[in-house]
């Protein structure tokens, strides 16, 4: 039962006790705790926090606690599910809650306080996203005084005083929230004569309301613990929001019940229902996505530009969108050449990429002879000229380099390193291959021989920084989402891991095994990242990046969220991503195996290369294939010689090599014949290969050893890593997700783990679903109509062909997908034609889903006009080809997208249809606020018109 022992040293009647109530059913060995900013409650060390009892009432579970505290006691607390050991299970989504004593309390008092569990769900509508951007940031609403005609009714013996909060993020200009209930003091259910509460800051609403106990319907005597619990008789309520007397909304789902225990042994004087959030129609909005490179307008030159994004920003506003969203913008100059196309290896993941400044809009003093050179040539920017000093002089920028100084330095410096030794990689500096803060203030000082030119690298961020941000406020203004891109790696020569070096495993590499986008997995070959390191100061670069994002984006996508539960680690010299293993992962230790009757480790661990296998890969030409490349070391068995024993050196030796046609298509399948991984760090540590069963290593092997492996395999990729990487995930992401108030989407495409979804769902992380990669077993296409709400669907994403692509290159898949999902059994067009790419545009806008994500291509693919380019040429990334060149452009301009109004109300009116929100116009806003004028005109020279008798929001 729920300890009821005031304080020690407290008198009786010289504090307050509050009682907290909380609902919640919880599993065997599982109990709530509270824990807060103040010592009673355990000064936010859940060890010391305060315990809660459970209370069966009626049906329900609710977790009591019980506390003695001083007349003047304020604090923060939250609530925590733990286990027997308090180790802790779960925790509250949100803000911390806020608790200071109601007006009018005295000495002796009981304060009852009814919470609701916070989750992560409705915690997302107060990111930015929503706070600051679509919802207007509630400029209009100011904090109200609270009212304090009630006082003369406190102390009254026979009295009890309820306190009403509400969470409303989503108030329009102009309209109150209120109460209305089942008792007169809540206007008998007519919403007008209801409790009208006032706002409190921070989307929080209050009132509170002064009922006599003979004035509830309460009959004497209660047992002892007795609830209110009759639907005839207990106070039930709704919370309301009025703009005006015709325009009233109530908050959807069953009547909220005010469950009141009068027969306590201090009853409450004060009761505070901390009733969560508004209970709203589930919010649905749409959005565009398109790379900043693929951008194309009138002004820029010949690749999209951040001032472009203004223009985007307004066809996303015509077309009904309330979001636009980018791939990584971050510098992947590594290479100096096309492979930098590639947006997420960057060079810094806090510096800007120069591709995207607007050069015109740098300075007005811009010579008029590079001025014509910008216009005439299109193509490149001419440094020589620019003036940088004045800029650099200014306030603004005085600003931006104090702010920014930290990763701005070593960046400048980096950059002025690459470009004098030729090279990224900056194990070949000499002296400067290990970063140190004292080389770095030398490199950058004032007096330096080079401080010019790393004054030219601040000066390009610097304005780079100015134009983006004058694109997002653009965004703000016009209640647009900019959703930005969080890589999950780094370059391997890149300013992150010359300053960061023991943050990163720079003997390793990122991929992915093999799923839907390659069957040999993918090396991204980034370098992993050191969990253990980057611990020490609770992930502090991780912080700083998403510091850094929020500065310009309200949203972001956690590319391969995956990597944050466990990630694809490979050795430093592969270059597929065939064999790898997970990180962290539990192994398969020798002692395991031996135990299972698994012990030639050597035949199992290395290239299994047979004679017989040589024949038939190469026929009559194997003879020089294992004289070029093996060493036969037991009869008819083979091994690669040292120089070509991985997969780099076989790549190197085949460039020189007379046999490179002959070897090619079959080094890989050879050199991968292996059915265990062993441990390059503790060499009695095993990993199965990815698909094992697929080799002739395995097939070879006796029955009993099949069997054993097959078993092991499913288990290590399938159930004993499950725990692991629900606790790596539980470590590492909350860590973002406070970092900033931006809205998070997770990328979980792929093989997903059965942990991923649940903790995603825990920490109110929207999931990403492509309707041609589904998420459910044994379908082929995925159901738009039955998506989870917390998702983005999309018919395709940057990492897949587009619509008009993918349609047309699958013929039996596109018949299966007609019959299917279309549910025609006529043969289908062999084009994506507008009509196909309706169908299937107007099933995304109509799911469930919080976001319907469209690439711009496939929106164009409405309009016949527009699918006149080759759809192979609209794809944007190729993820099995590691060296692809990221290099669309959309061949139309935004002016003349901005021109095309049938394009735009098409799309809309797919918007407004399927009844997702979308951005008012400038010139709607204007209608609103005149509106508003004449509206409350109307009200100041008319008599209010009265609801009906029988209007009513009861169920």
């Amino acid at each position: 039962m729920v300890n009821l022992k005031p304080l020690p040293g407290r008198k009786p009647l010289s504090s307050v006790t509050l009682i907290f109530k909380l609902p919640y059913y919880t599993h065997w060995g599982q109990s709530l705790v509270i824990s807060g900013s103040e010592p009673i409650l355990g000064s936010w060390n859940v060890k010391q926090a305060l315990a809660l009892s459970p209370v069966h009432q009626g049906d329900e579970l609710f977790w009591c606690g019980r506390v003695a505290v001083p007349i003047t006691f304020k604090c923060e607390y939250s609530y925590y599910l733990v286990d027997d050991s308090r180790n802790i299970l779960r925790w509250e989504a949100g803000k911390k809650r806020k608790l200071a004593l109601p007006d009018g309390v005295q000495e002796g008092d009981a304060v009852e306080i009814h919470d609701l569990w916070q989750n992560a769900s409705e915690a997302l509508f107060f990111r930015s996203a929503f706070k600051d951007v679509i919802f207007g940031g509630a400029k209009h609403l100011q904090p109200e005084a609270h009212p304090t005609a009630l006082q003369e009714n406190l102390h009254q013996d026979d009295s009890v005083v309820i306190q009403f909060v509400i969470s409303c993020p989503r108030v329009e200009a102009g309209s109150n929230v209120c109460v209305t209930g089942n008792i007169s003091q809540l206007g008998s259910w007519k919403a007008q004569n209801g409790l009208r509460l006032s706002y409190a800051g921070d989307s929080i609403w209050k009132a509170d309301c002064v009922v006599r106990k003979d004035g509830l319907p309460i009959q004497y005597p209660f047992s002892p613990m007795t609830l209110l619990r009759d639907y005839a008789s207990s106070p039930t309520y709704k919370y309301c929001q009025i703009r005006n007397e015709l325009d009233i909304t109530a908050e959807v789902g069953p009547n909220r019940e005010l469950a009141f225990d009068v027969a306590s042994p201090s009853p409450p004087r004060f009761i505070i229902l901390s009733d969560g959030a508004f209970r709203d129609i589930p919010w649905r909005g749409a959005g565009v996505a398109i790379p900043m490179f693929s951008v194309r307008s009138n002004d820029d030159l010949g690749v999209g530009e951040f001032l472009d994004l203004k223009l985007l920003i307004d066809w996303a506003v015509n077309s009904g969108f309330h979001l636009v969203q980018l791939l990584p913008v971050n510098d992947t100059s590594v290479h100096k050449m096309w492979w930098d196309s590639y947006p997420y290896s960057s060079l810094s993941v806090f510096a800007l990429h120069p591709l995207y400044l607007r050069v015109q809009a740098l300075s007005d003093s811009i010579p008029e002879d590079i001025k014509q050179e910008i216009s005439k040539e299109k193509e490149r920017l001419n440094k020589k000229d620019v003036d940088y000093e004045a800029s650099m002089a200014a306030n603004s920028f005085k600003q931006f380099f104090s702010e920014n100084e930290e990763w701005l330095k070593p960046y400048a410096a980096f950059c002025f390193l690459r470009d004098f030794f030729e090279t990224s990689d900056h194990t070949q500096w000499g002296r400067f291959a290990h970063f140190s803060q004292e080389k770095l203030e030398k490199l950058v000082a004032k007096d330096s021989l080079q401080y010019d030119v790393i004054c030219f690298h601040y000066y390009i961020q610097f304005h780079l920084h100015v134009q983006l941000s004058e694109a997002a406020n653009y965004a703000r203004k016009r209640k647009v989402v900019l959703k930005g891109d969080l890589p999950i790696g780094v370059d391997k020569n890149s300013v992150d891991t010359w300053v960061y070096a023991n943050l990163f495993r720079m003997n390793t590499s990122t991929g992915a095994p093999p799923d839907y986008f390659d069957k040999n997995g993918q090396n991204w070959g980034f370098p992993t990242y050191n969990w253990e390191e980057m611990s020490k100061d609770n992930y502090g670069w991780w912080r700083a990046r998403l510091t850094q994002m929020a500065k310009y984006f309200t949203a972001y996508r956690i590319d391969h969220i995956l990597g944050f539960f466990r990630i694809w680690e490979l050795p430093g010299h592969a270059v597929t991503g065939l064999v790898g293993k997970f990180r962290p992962s539990i192994a398969l230790s020798q002692e395991e195996l031996e135990q299972e009757g698994i012990w030639d480790f050597d035949r199992l661990s290395r290239p299994y290369i047979r004679q017989e296998i040589l024949q038939e890969k190469f026929g009559s030409l194997w003879t020089v294939v294992a004289m070029n490349f093996l060493n036969e070391y037991q009869k008819l068995c083979y091994e690669f010689k040292e120089e070509c024993n991985t997969e780099k050196k076989i790549i190197a030796k085949l460039e020189s090599c007379s046999e490179k046609s002959l070897w090619q298509d079959k080094k890989d399948e050879i050199r991968r014949n292996i059915v265990l991984i062993r441990d390059p760090e503790d060499s009695r540590k095993f990993y199965p290969r990815f698909n094992l069963e697929d080799t002739s290593s395995f097939n070879d092997l006796d029955e009993h050893s099949k069997n054993v492996l097959k078993r092991l395999y499913y288990d290590y990729y399938f159930c004993r890593q499950e725990n692991l990487w629900r606790q790596n995930a539980l470590k590492t992401l909350p860590v973002l997700l406070n970092s900033s108030d931006m809205l998070a989407c997770g990328e979980d495409l792929g093989l997903i783990p059965s942990c991923v979804h649940p903790v995603m769902q825990e920490l109110g992380l929207i999931g990403l679903r492509i309707q041609r990669m589904p998420s459910e077993p044994g379908l082929e296409f995925g159901i738009p109509s039955q998506y989870n709400y917390m998702t983005v669907c999309a018919p395709s994403c940057h990492d897949c062909s587009t619509l008009r692509a993918w349609w047309e290159e699958d013929e039996g898949r596109r018949c299966r997908f007609y019959q299917t999902v279309v549910g025609c059994d006529d043969f289908p067009p062999s084009r994506c034609t507008p009509e196909v790419a309706y169908f299937i545009i107007q099933q995304h806008f109509e799911a469930p889903s919080m976001w319907a994500i469209f690439p711009l291509q496939d929106l164009l693919a409405l309009k016949e006009e527009y699918t006149t380019r080759s759809a192979a040429e609209e794809t944007i990334n190729d993820p099995t080809n590691p060296k692809h060149y990221w290099r669309f452009r959309v061949h139309v301009a935004l002016e003349s997208l901005l021109d095309d109004r049938e394009l735009q109300t098409t799309i809309k009116d797919l918007v407004i249809s399927s009844g997702r929100s979308y951005p008012a116009s400038e010139a709607a806003d204007e209608i609103n606020g005149s509106m508003k004028l004449l509206i409350e005109d109307w009200q100041e020279r008319y008599a209010i018109m009265r609801l009906s008798d029988d209007d009513s929001f009861c169920n």
